[in-house]
C-alpha cells in the first residue's frame, strides 16, 4: 500500500527538522507540512517532497547537468519499478481541492484512496488506507473545511490525514514538479491508448529551472512546465508488441502537440490560465526512449528545445 510505505517518509520529514527547512503543523487535527509556503524550504526538503508524491515508490534526486543544454546546470532524476502506481497511482496532480476560497492541485497516494477519478478507475489503481498522505500544490496551508473535505473524501478521520504543502515558486515545489518528466510519459501514453501497464521500469530526467520571484505563480508554473516539456528525457522499458509500441512512440513527445514551441506561461496565458483548456497532449516530455523486453528493439522520439528553456529560465 503506497499510503502506508509513503506515511513512514512522511514522518521523517517531519523530524527533518532545522536541515530540510520544513516547519509542522496541525490543522483540524491533521498534520501539515508546510515545505515551502512559509518557509523558505531546501532542495533536500524539494526531494523528499518529490518522493512524497511518488508515495516513495521512486528514486529522486538532484545530479549536475551539461549548462549548455539544460540552461539551468542542475537536474531532477527520477528511478522506478512501479511506474504504474507510483507515477499514475500517486504523483498524477489529479484532484484539484477545492473548499470555500481555497484551491490546490492534490497528487500523492491520498488520490488513491479517495479513488474517484477515471484513470484510477480504468487502471484499477484505488486502495484502502488507514491513514492517507497527500501534497498540495498551494500559496497557503489548508484550512479546517479543505482537512474535513480531504478526510471526507478518503474515508478517514481527520487525524490520519497528512499533507504536504509547497507552491511551485518555491524550491521544493519546484523540485517536486519538475520530477513528474515519467509521469507526464505515462499519461501521454494512457491518453494515446497504450497499456501503460505494459511499461515496468523507467527512468526520466529534467532540468531543474530557476526560482521566480515570491509571489510569481504563473512564472513558477511556466518554468517548472517547461523543464519538463522542452527539457525533459525519459527511458521506458516495456514488455509489449512491436507493432503496439511503434504505433505511439512518435505521439508521446510533448512536440506532437500544436501547442508546442512556446514558454508555458505563454500559453497559458492564451488560453486564461485553464490548464483544462490546454491542449492535453502538450504535457509530456521532450524526449522519449521506449526499449522493449521482448524483442529488443528500441524506439526514441523528440528532441530537446534549448531555445525554449533559454527564453523561459532567464528571461
Amino acid at each position: 500500500m503506497l499510503n502506508h510505505q509513503a506515511l513512514e517518509l512522511f514522518e521523517s520529514c517531519g523530524r527533518a527538522g532545522d536541515r530540510s527547512r520544513i516547519v509542522r503543523h496541525t490543522v483540524a487535527a491533521a498534520t501539515v507540512l508546510d515545505f515551502g509556503a512559509f518557509t523558505p524550504g531546501s532542495l533536500l526538503a524539494g526531494r523528499l517532497l518529490a518522493r512524497l508524491c511518488l508515495g516513495d515508490g521512486a528514486e529522486v534526486d538532484l545530479h549536475p547537468a551539461d549548462r549548455v543544454r539544460s540552461v539551468s546546470g542542475n537536474a531532477v532524476v527520477v528511478r522506478t519499478d512501479d511506474p504504474l502506481r507510483a507515477c499514475l497511482g500517486a504523483q498524477y496532480a489529479g484532484w484539484p481541492v477545492k473548499h470555500d476560497d481555497y484551491f490546490a492541485m492534490g497528487s500523492g497516494p491520498m488520490r488513491m484512496a479517495r479513488g474517484r477519478e477515471p484513470m484510477l478507475e480504468e487502471l484499477s489503481l484505488a486502495e484502502s488506507a488507514g491513514d492517507v498522505v497527500g501534497v498540495l500544490e498551494s500559496e497557503a496551508l489548508p484550512t479546517d473545511g479543505v482537512i474535513e473535505a480531504v478526510a471526507g473524501d478518503c474515508g478517514v478521520p481527520p487525524d490520519r490525514v497528512h499533507l504536504a504543502v509547497a507552491p511551485s515558486t518555491s524550491i521544493a515545489g519546484s523540485f517536486q514538479v519538475v520530477a513528474r518528466s515519467i509521469e507526464t510519459a505515462l499519461h501521454k501514453l494512457h491518453a494515446v491508448g497504450f497499456p501503460v501497464a505494459a511499461v515496468v521500469s523507467a527512468t526520466g530526467t529534467a532540468p531543474l529551472p530557476p526560482p521566480t520571484k515570491p509571489g510569481d505563480t504563473i512564472g513558477g508554473i511556466g518554468r517548472t512546465n517547461d523543464a519538463v516539456l522542452y527539457g525533459g528525457e525519459v527511458t521506458l522499458w516495456v514488455d509489449a508488441e512491436d507493432d503496439a509500441i511503434a504505433d505511439v512512440a512518435e505521439r508521446v513527445p510533448s512536440g506532437h502537440s500544436a501547442d508546442h514551441g512556446r514558454p508555458f506561461a505563454e500559453v497559458f496565458a492564451e488560453y486564461g490560465y485553464d490548464f483544462y483548456r490546454v491542449d492535453p497532449l502538450l504535457f509530456s516530455p521532450a524526449v522519449v526512449t521506449m526499449h522493449n523486453l521482448r524483442s529488443g528493439r528500441s524506439w526514441t522520439a523528440g528532441e530537446i528545445e534549448t531555445d525554449v528553456l533559454r527564453r523561459s529560465f532567464l528571461s
